[in-house]
């Protein structure tokens, strides 16, 4: 399998982005808010701009949505779940440590690079939640670093990886990965795949993983 081939879509199929949000008006919202928290900032954003946006009034929103916030959580919620769904999966296919911890930097690499909107938002405005949600959030994320942690302690359970801080480690493969959807540009010289690629090898060497 390539690594065009083993791609998954953000939140809902690539046809219909965030199709399990319904109704149609609260994904429009939805889609909306990605957009401008990404452009401007969730402080920055109002409610009135992120209504503009999907083409509603200002109060249609809040027949969907009661708060700002909500509306930040909702796309907090789905888009960390994303990332886990796409990270473990690449971590459970076969193969060494190394070929694991390659597939699986990659493949979360290429989900913040593809959908750099979406990643900006939810890994970046994680402050503006409100302390029960933030929890939820953050439980989620926790969840992500188990699944490389796991990885790298095995590879250096079997001696293919040197690594004397595992947590350490793995926290800077972790936001090496997520920085992606700060600087990432579709006109830039790189795809999403190849940054993926070249991550998956510059983490391989930060793990000193026998080739």
């Amino acid at each position: 399998m390539t690594a065009a081939d083993d791609r998954t879509p953000d939140c809902g199929s690539e046809d219909v982005p965030w199709g399990e949000v319904a109704p149609e008006a609260a994904r429009r919202l939805l889609v909306a808010a990605v957009e401008a928290f990404a452009e401007r900032g969730y402080h920055a954003t109002t409610t009135r701009d992120i209504a503009s946006r999907a083409g509603m009034s200002p109060a249609a929103l809040y027949i969907h949505y009661k708060t700002k916030e909500e509306l930040l959580h909702r796309i907090s919620s789905l888009g960390h779940t994303r990332a886990l769904e796409v990270l473990s999966a690449a971590a459970a296919r076969g193969g060494t440590p190394g070929e694991r911890l390659a597939g699986a930097v990659s493949s979360f690499v290429r989900w913040h690079a593809g959908r750099h909107d979406t990643a900006r938002v939810v890994q970046y405005e994680l402050d503006a939640l409100t302390p029960e949600h933030r929890t939820e959030i953050v439980a989620l994320r926790r969840r992500s670093d188990a699944v490389v942690r796991e990885i790298i302690h095995e590879g250096v359970e079997s001696g293919e990886f040197d690594v004397p801080d595992v947590p350490g480690t793995t926290l800077a493969v972790l936001s090496l990965c997520i920085d992606v959807a700060r600087w990432f540009n579709v006109n830039g010289r790189r795809t999403p795949d190849e940054v993926g690629a070249l991550y998956a090898d510059l983490v391989l060497r930060m793990v000193s993983a026998r080739r």
